[in-house]
């Protein structure tokens, strides 16, 4: 005979309330069925638990020490119930976020504060990465979203957040501040500090590839701020998303649109494909969707990346 949680409950409330009559009513049970509920039990155990007398229902010795063990079990069954039901009503949770260095520092600040002004309890772990490895990361479960500029990948689930664009990122002074915009062509003929191994720097060099011009850097670093400080220091002609740079007021630089062409980035929100998110996770992006990012574009429908979409 199997042994129910029902049962568990009625030995550890007879046990503690030392009366059947007591033990039913906080059970909401007449006390003829708790009755049956400790026989059977005793049956499943192959122990009497209770002598029944005139001073009511008294736990034997087998029975008081299985009513502690099973109280304490009861009590950390409950208090994971209780951990479930918080996390399924959005009040506590983990939720692990890979990103762009770039939108984790100039958009993810404000859809933090948006989330915990909504549900204080949830925590949010953030790995600042590259694109690849963002979607890396998603892809390897050790981040349930991710947010990068990416190739389409059959791995992920991608919807766009919102379009930015490269602009050119200028030290005070420079020839081409006097332009509203600086043609591609023109970035090609001066000396450039851009990022490596970055989807900036893929996207820079296809739009180059693709108006046949060929650039080679002469700086390059890995950071945005080590590459700002180049650029502050006179040494050339940075390459940037504008969500990254739109919001800094610093004298030293200029911030120019590319065109000729100009070079979109499209930003999505990843996440493994066919998989459900938690609730932490969903309530994350109910924050980011009410956030307001740079140049923000309507939320797609989350739906597989097709190979039409661009990065």
């Amino acid at each position: 005979m199997s042994i129910t949680l029902r049962q568990l409950r009625a030995m550890v409330a007879v046990a503690r309330n030392g009366s059947l009559g007591r033990a039913a009513a906080l059970l909401h049970l007449s006390q003829p069925a708790l009755t049956v509920q400790i026989r059977e039990l005793e049956r499943a155990l192959g122990v009497r638990l209770f002598d029944r007398g005139a001073r009511g229902a008294e736990p034997t010795e087998a029975g008081r020490e299985l009513a502690e063990a099973f109280g304490r079990i009861l009590g950390d069954l409950d208090a994971v119930v209780a951990g479930a039901r918080d996390v399924a009503a959005l009040r506590s949770g983990l939720v692990r976020v890979a990103t762009l260095p770039s939108v984790g520092a100039t958009v993810l600040p404000a859809v933090l504060a948006r989330l915990r002004e909504r549900s204080p309890r949830i925590r949010v772990a953030v790995r600042d990465a590259v694109a690849a490895r963002v979607g890396a990361l998603v892809k390897s479960g050790a981040a349930e979203l991710g947010i990068a500029a990416i190739d389409p990948d059959p791995e992920l689930e991608a919807s766009l957040l919102f379009e930015d664009r490269m602009v050119a990122v200028l030290p005070a002074g420079h020839p081409l501040e006097k332009k509203r915009s600086v043609p591609l062509a023109a970035l090609a003929a001066v000396p450039l500090v851009l990022g490596e191994e970055s989807s900036v720097r893929s996207l820079f060099d296809r739009a180059c590839a693709a108006e046949g011009l060929h650039v080679v850097p002469a700086y390059e670093a890995t950071y945005i701020s080590t590459l700002m400080g180049m650029v502050r220091a006179g040494l050339g002609v940075g390459v940037l998303p504008a969500s990254a740079v739109a919001p800094r007021t610093e004298p030293a630089i200029r911030i120019r649109p590319i065109t000729d062409p100009p070079i979109p980035r499209r930003i999505m929100l990843l996440r493994r494909a066919g998989r459900s998110l938690s609730p932490a996770a969903e309530a994350f992006v109910e924050a980011l969707a009410g956030d307001d990012p740079p140049r923000p574009a309507a939320r797609g429908r989350t739906s597989r990346a097709r190979k039409t979409e661009a990065p």
